[in-house]
């Protein structure tokens, strides 16, 4: 079965095209036209093409309720907004990736599909580390199995991505890697984004799980390198 794609664009032109586009090549897509909208029919849909601008609830809005429900449905702002500040607020918010208007198809269904293929491949991997056991640093508690994160016994939401990023920085402690290892590893070598995305996104994982994020304790700066998660063996009292 086909999975469904959600377009939420409120100039009809746009969404006939996104329509047009998805099922020619195999995806039969929905369109709504608002963010109330958007929020009613999200959970029946594979992936969301979520426009920046829309009457009533924006993208934006519509982009942290849909993540505060699922950190892993994939989600493509479209926006017309091309500025790096409008592109990293999208991205600290919640959205897998971004296209700007106008858009070509074929790099549309190249970031879809890119984005489908890394859910399958998440999915799988989580079934595969099924047997791992939690890993513990300190205060910081990584479950792999159970996809679930604690700081000092609190309980974390991280994103699908957020996840993905600590789950393979836990797996290597001490192992530096550079921006492009973590796209590759990550968000799959098929993905055309810049470095400033994992930057975002460890930014925002760092504010998460650290008592100071200025002065993070796990995920920390390798200068001329990259990041790497602080090796247990280096921290006395945590192995």
């Amino acid at each position: 079965m086909a999975e469904r794609i959600l377009c939420v664009e409120d100039d009809p032109d746009i969404g006939r095209l996104l329509v047009a586009i998805l099922g020619e090549a195999g995806y039969p897509a929905d369109w709504v036209t608002s963010g109330e909208q958007a929020l009613e029919h999200w959970r029946h849909a594979a992936l969301v093409v979520l426009d920046l601008m829309l009457p009533g609830i924006d993208g934006l809005s519509v982009c942290r309720e849909i993540r505060a429900e699922d950190a892993g449905i994939p989600l493509i702002m479209l926006t017309a907004l091309a500025g790096t500040r409008d592109v990293v607020l999208g991205l600290e918010i919640g959205a897998d990736d971004y296209i700007t208007k106008p858009f070509d198809a074929a790099i549309l269904l190249a970031r879809v599909q890119a984005l489908l293929r890394r859910r399958h491949r998440e999915d799988a991997l989580s079934a595969d580390a099924a047997s791992d056991a939690p890993i513990v640093v300190g205060g910081l508690s990584v479950d792999i199995d159970k996809h679930a994160v604690h700081v000092d016994g609190a309980p974390v939401t991280l994103t699908a991505k957020e996840f993905a990023l600590l789950a393979l920085f836990a797996r290597n402690p001490g192992h530096g890697f550079s921006r492009s290892d973590l796209l590759d590893r990550v968000w799959g070598p098929e993905f055309d984004g810049f470095d400033h995305t994992v930057n975002t996104h460890i930014n925002r994982l760092r504010g998460k799980i650290e008592t100071d994020p200025a002065e993070p304790r796990y995920i920390q700066t390798v200068w001329g390198v990259g990041y790497r998660f602080v090796d247990p063996r280096d921290t006395p009292g945590d192995a």
